[in-house]
């Protein structure tokens, strides 16, 4: 592994880590696509550091548990104009 994308993985792992981030975020925040970060921690971060690997595993399992609530949020603050 390249040298470069072995120290991608483990920036977005651990700001991952830090900020509970889900995908989209960290991907905003390295400018990269979602698939690339996908990639990186679920396929290459194992390969690197198994323990931070499983860290962020249970932040991926938390955000994907808890992604319908914030579709549902989104689309009521879309309806009601932004309103809580």
């Amino acid at each position: 592994m390249q040298e470069h994308i072995r120290n991608r993985v483990l920036q977005i792992a651990n700001y991952v880590v830090a900020s509970a981030a889900t995908v989209r975020q960290a991907a905003g925040v390295y400018g990269v696509s979602k698939s690339t970060v996908h990639k990186d921690i679920t396929e290459r971060l194992p390969e690197i550091d198994e323990e931070l690997a499983a860290q962020v595993r249970r932040i991926l399992d938390l955000n994907k548990a808890e992604r319908h609530i914030r579709g549902g949020e989104a689309t009521r603050k879309k309806y009601r104009g932004g309103e809580d």
